[in-house]
């Protein structure tokens, strides 16, 4: 089993093989049920900040201070939360926002979100789209085909019916009760819902996430959208034409100072 593998040379072309052909038999509505990562090289896998820690060459070397690594964001942040957290996994959320190294996975709802995130750096390389069916995914583990909020998490993966938590999790060998979902995170911050922004959680934290995949015969579920070195500035002034920029992503003044840098190099 191989990934689909797409090449796209415009932003028009790209919609147009995102947009289901026919309309959903329901509904009438062209709607595309994936999710989308956009990443500025064509040759990285799909490692979570927690794998990149220590370097990615070879990831995962720092895996096993996963816990350790929370449990210090908990004792050093209760005084920067402006509001008290649900529960464990809204804090492990709150932490992988403001970019603490976790085993959550960055995706969007929006293809046009994953492709600024693609092409926003600089450098004549290959950029690619992953596009995941998380639907797919969610039937294999025995999940409900609805993106999962925080708490169907605690409710929905624990053991004879006791809430399951990231410290169980962080405990439990990869192998053990294998799954991956994908997790609709509750409206931090204005910038979560500007970036229509999902993640995805894995049992394993020992291998990129395609490589997990591929493992449980899901590797069909991933396509790689992939963007010519030579026709990556055209789509990223194209993105800029849809107003799909640091600005409308970050919307503060880093994004606005962002997006200035960025559109006047």
């Amino acid at each position: 089993m191989a990934i689909r593998t797409l090449t796209i040379a415009s932003l028009g072309q790209f919609i147009d093989a995102v947009t289901p052909r026919d309309p959903d038999a329901r509904t009438g509505r062209r709607r595309d049920s994936g999710i989308y990562r956009g990443v500025g090289h064509v040759e990285r896998r799909l490692l979570t900040s927690l794998d990149r820690l220590g370097g990615e060459n070879p990831p995962h070397t720092k895996g096993g201070l996963e816990a350790h690594i929370l449990r210090n964001f908990i004792r050093y942040s209760r005084a920067h939360l402006d509001r008290a957290v649900k529960n464990e996994w809204e804090l492990l959320v709150t932490a992988q926002h403001h970019g603490l190294p976790t085993r959550l996975l960055d995706w969007t709802y929006s293809p046009l979100v994953a492709a600024h995130f693609a092409t926003e750096a600089e450098g004549a390389v290959e950029r690619v789209v992953w596009r995941l069916d998380w639907q797919r995914v969610h039937r294999a583990f025995h999940l409900p085909e609805l993106a999962l909020l925080i708490e169907d998490v605690e409710r929905l993966l624990g053991e004879r019916g006791t809430p399951f938590t990231p410290w169980q999790l962080f405990d439990r060998p990869g192998d053990a009760h294998p799954f991956a979902c994908m997790i609709e995170p509750p409206s931090l911050d204005a910038r979560i819902v500007a970036q229509s922004a999902v993640f995805t959680l894995c049992s394993d934290r020992t291998r990129p996430f395609d490589e997990f995949l591929d493992a449980h015969g899901l590797l069909d579920a991933l396509t790689q959208f992939i963007v010519p070195a030579e026709e990556v500035p055209r789509l990223r002034d194209q993105l800029d034409m849809v107003t799909m920029d640091e600005r409308r992503l970050f919307p503060d003044l880093d994004g606005v100072a962002a997006q200035m840098r960025r559109y006047y190099s």
